[in-house]
């Protein structure tokens, strides 16, 4: 590729963070319905029309905040895959309350995602935006892993037990951060979400002496 053609696909790409880490800014401030194209781009200090060059709309700007915030989180909290080893000597319970305690600081190091994900959701629009579907799509699969997580340090547990306690967990998370939005500084999220873990670990426990 030519040094010209190469300079201006890396001004594009830098242009397109920059629009987006401004669109994010405003989001989590004001959300979806106060973010605009015109405060995007005095935010970031470019046109419009440049903008426009890389979003159709600002539906288009708002699903890729969702998901450029969603990947800063998950570089933050990397959910094992299904070939990654795992310490064989590992305490099932400890490892799952270590992994609920780095979730709590990965939500509290990246709350954007989570933020302008929930106020989303919870909106009920006769046109839905794409946004709220893409946090949604994003939602679901990070549920998948979980479970798929799940699977591997809880032995015995149906599908139905691990979805029912991948939902408990994201539940938790859910809550607990909008305790902190509520509260301030009032709730720590790594404790917070460690001690959910310790809970998790019991009912995961129950349920297997159930079955």
């Amino acid at each position: 590729m030519p040094t010209t053609a190469r300079k201006q696909r890396a001004n594009g790409v830098a242009s397109r963070l920059k629009i987006v880490e401004a669109a994010l800014e405003i989001a989590s401030e004001r959300g979806y319905d106060g973010t605009s194209i015109s405060a995007v781009s005095e935010r970031s200090g470019l046109p419009a029309s440049s903008i426009y060059w890389h979003f159709a709309n600002k539906d288009e700007l708002i699903a890729a905040v969702i998901e450029h915030s969603f990947e800063r989180w998950l570089s933050l909290l990397p959910i094992p895959s299904d070939d990654t080893e795992l310490d064989p000597g590992a305490d099932p319970d400890a490892a799952f309350t270590a992994s609920m305690r780095r979730a709590g600081g990965a939500i509290a190091d990246a709350p954007d995602f989570l933020r302008l994900g929930l106020m989303l959701a919870l909106e009920r629009r006769p046109e839905e935006p794409a946004a709220r579907t893409r946090f949604l799509e994003i939602r679901r699969r990070t549920r998948d892993d979980l479970e798929a997580y799940h699977r591997r340090i809880f032995d015995g547990l149906s599908d139905r037990e691990l979805r029912t306690l991948g939902r408990m967990a994201m539940a938790a998370a859910d809550g607990l951060f909008i305790a902190s939005e509520i509260d301030d500084e009032e709730v720590d999220l790594e404790e917070a979400l460690e001690l959910t873990g310790v809970a998790l670990a019991a009912v995961a426990a129950h349920l297997r002496r159930r079955a």
